[in-house]
């Protein structure tokens, strides 16, 4: 550490709760603490609300409602309407509305931290020691502290990344046009969200995918059956793809890559790179504090606690489930043991969801993972296009899978993808965290028509 690098500091202030970030994580700890009496001072150097608010969940959610409405107005004659318009897109329109939305949620946050017990310091935050840190020459001292500091994009190691028009998710977000030919280099959850928006906004899109399959984390049966029905829609998508290169050519970009030992290229407008996110821990001065990461982000125990006593790391930093609720009940966790109180949070149950079009969603464990445990198990299956609901929807396309241990019958996952899939998984994670069976789903008396007897189905089937 440099000398007199906190020579600066003026004062010392101690609170009973330290927070450096205020995405989901540490907003949400921040509150719970304060209402259990804790004093807290948060730190934030951007906007409250962190990347899920600012530049991830929310803004992506507000374009896809503005994809989800030009898509129903071009299908308007498939249901009997007479659409005298096309649904051509107005996307600065787009933008103020999806800005709009972001600017009021971060104001209630804003709103959540000035209650009292909770001082927002809007500031870049560092270790000094393991009890201390410095923000803007302050000190600020507390036994317990918590880094919930998130990621952020990163960039492949190939030439041409710095080309103008190749944008992370950040610069997609604000983009103020549709453009005509688009090209996402990953087929991860940011680029299948994009993929799918900007394809319902008439662009002509190309996937890109180094893995063999799109959405590596999710069940491969699940992937694959998305993929055809993306494909079908008329998403072009290429799997087990490894980008070498991008150029400039006449008219916009050209992305290289090689596919089964072929040297393959696709042009485009505007490339977006989604190949993952790294830990944002530069400059919190970890070594000061002692605190162990890696490449992969910062280690903690089940508890969320790292190496270090009283230091604490939540959420998309520690890498463990990268979701803005599971980064919630991380810190929940780590309070309840900075509280010295039991909890039944099932970390282990967090469901996720990925917002193309059909959703997709899953929860518990994929059938690869069970095999790979030596685990025998069951594969209760159903299809949209067997549903009512679905049906008068015109959503058939959708497929469900849901996996029992062969033993006990217990739920040990679900997989799908269809209309509403996101809301459809919160059954099953629900009943999961109650260890319950298939058999006890199939004594649940659903509603009909709904959504939902498309999970029953596959009970019963």
């Amino acid at each position: 550490m440099p000398a007199g690098r906190f020579s600066l500091t003026t004062s010392i202030m101690n609170t009973d709760l330290i927070i450096i970030g205020a995405g989901p994580g540490g907003y949400e700890m921040a509150v719970e603490a304060a209402a259990n009496g804790l004093t807290v001072t948060i730190f934030e150097e951007n906007k409250p609300g962190g990347t899920c608010l600012n530049e991830g969940c929310i803004p992506t959610k507000a374009l896809c409602r503005t994809a989800d409405v030009a898509e129903t107005v071009g299908r308007a004659a498939e249901f009997g309407v007479n659409a005298d318009c096309s649904a051509s897109v107005d996307m600065p329109r787009a933008q103020e509305r999806k800005q709009a939305v972001v600017d009021q949620l971060v104001m209630g946050v804003e709103g959540l931290l000035a209650k009292p017990g909770i001082t927002l310091v809007k500031a870049h935050a560092e270790f000094k020691d393991a009890n201390t840190v410095v923000a803007e020459g302050e000190e600020y001292t507390a036994r317990n502290i918590v880094i919930a500091t998130g990621r952020e994009s990163r960039l492949l190691p190939v030439p041409g990344m710095d080309l103008p028009a190749v944008y992370t998710s950040r610069e997609m977000l604000d983009i103020q046009f549709v453009p005509k030919r688009f090209c996402v280099i990953g087929a991860g959850v940011i680029g299948m969200e994009f993929a799918s928006i900007f394809h319902r906004l008439h662009s002509e899109v190309t996937m890109v995918e180094f893995a063999k399959e799109i959405l590596p984390p999710f069940d491969g049966d699940i992937a694959k059956r998305l993929r055809q029905t993306l494909t079908k829609q008329g998403i072009n998508i290429k799997v087990g793809a490894g980008v070498t290169a991008i150029e400039q050519c006449d008219g916009g970009l050209r992305v290289c890559f090689s596919q089964k030992g072929k040297d393959l290229s696709v042009e485009a407008d505007v490339v977006l790179v989604a190949v993952g996110r790294g830990p944002r821990v530069e400059g919190l001065n970890l070594e000061a504090a002692g605190v162990e990461y890696s490449r992969r982000g910062i280690v903690v125990d089940d508890n969320m606690q790292t190496n270090v006593p009283g230091i604490y790391a939540i959420g998309d930093v520690n890498a463990r489930m990268m979701l803005a609720h599971a980064a919630t009940f991380q810190g929940f966790r780590a309070l309840n043991h900075i509280l010295g109180r039991e909890d039944d949070i099932r970390l282990d149950v967090i469901p996720s969801a990925v917002f193309c079009s059909p959703e997709a969603a899953m929860v518990g464990m994929t059938e690869e993972q069970c095999k790979a445990a030596g685990m025998e198990v069951k594969c209760h299956k159903s299809f949209f296009r067997a549903n009512g609901k679905a049906l008068s929807m015109g959503e058939a396309d959708g497929f469900c899978k849901l996996i029992s241990e062969k033993e006990t019958d217990r739920i040990l996952g679900i997989h799908l993808f269809g209309a509403h899939a996101a809301d459809l998984v919160q059954e099953v994670a629900a009943l999961m965290t109650q260890n319950a069976t298939v058999q006890q789903l199939t004594q649940i008396v659903h509603a009909h028509p709904t959504l939902g007897e498309v999970v029953l189905a596959a009970a019963r089937g």
